[in-house]
């Protein structure tokens, strides 16, 4: 399990801004992490790819997991992808880092 620090699929943009890179499994059977593959965070969600469902599912679900408006995240590359790049304003990167930590480390167990 990576420490707070070491989670390579979230940066930070000069601007302040955070990048979390995602894959996402949709039609998964439940909803939630699926822990860290490579430099990407895997995201199992349950809502279908279609008309733009599981996109809106993605910023719903972390969003909630992240105690963030929806506003807040913004879905940058992958619309059509399962490989998505997500933009967080208004947040701190080391409550983001922190919260990704616990949240993995929980799943694990």
């Amino acid at each position: 399990m990576p420490s707070s620090s070491e989670l390579p699929c979230l940066r930070t943009l000069p601007d302040g801004s955070l990048l979390l890179r995602l894959h996402v499994q949709p039609r998964a059977s439940a909803n939630g992490l699926g822990g860290l593959q490579g430099d990407v965070l895997k995201l199992r969600l349950t809502t279908p790819p279609v008309d733009g469902k599981a996109n809106k599912a993605v910023v719903a679900y972390l969003a909630k997991l992240l105690h963030l408006p929806k506003s807040a995240l913004t879905i940058k590359t992958g619309q059509q992808s399962r490989s998505k790049t997500l933009v967080i304003t208004g947040a701190e990167e080391h409550r983001i880092r922190s919260l990704l930590a616990v949240l993995l480390l929980a799943q694990e167990r």
